[in-house]
């Protein structure tokens, strides 16, 4: 199964971080990733920007309206994914509760649809042959 995990940071707790700080972070987070990707379980994942940086689109009144930034009424936003292959939801507690990110904040996992996983892989092949 695949899951999504959502690693949640509070970035000012990473501007208060010295470089040397931040630095022993993201190595200690990538070595649990080496361990993720040796058993197999690490499918991919990617790091986001301040969430100040982000536009948010909503469909409103027949418009689309784009706005800037999130609007969270936390101070934890989401700082990145990690794809995560498990054999159930508890493997993927089991394995993500041992990232060192947890100790940044909080990571929400989550399975991805398989259903509709499979519809996207369909259209992508039909789109790639048709490229073709």
């Amino acid at each position: 199964m695949k899951f999504i995990c959502l690693g949640y940071a509070d970035h000012s707790k990473f501007a208060a971080m010295s470089e040397q700080e931040m630095q022993s972070v993201m190595e200690e987070c990538m070595a649990y990733d080496d361990v993720l990707r040796q058993g197999g379980h690490f499918a991919g994942g990617n790091a986001l920007e301040d969430a100040a940086k982000a536009v948010t689109l909503r469909f409103r009144d027949g418009n689309i309206q784009a706005t800037d930034g999130p609007y969270a009424e936390t101070k934890e936003q989401i700082g990145g994914i990690l794809i995560l292959e498990a054999d159930n939801m508890e493997h993927a507690v089991e394995l993500m509760s041992k990232h060192p990110g947890v100790r940044i904040g909080p990571f929400e996992i989550r399975p991805t649809d398989e259903t509709i996983d499979k519809m996207v892989a369909q259209r992508d092949a039909a789109f790639m042959e048709r490229k073709s």
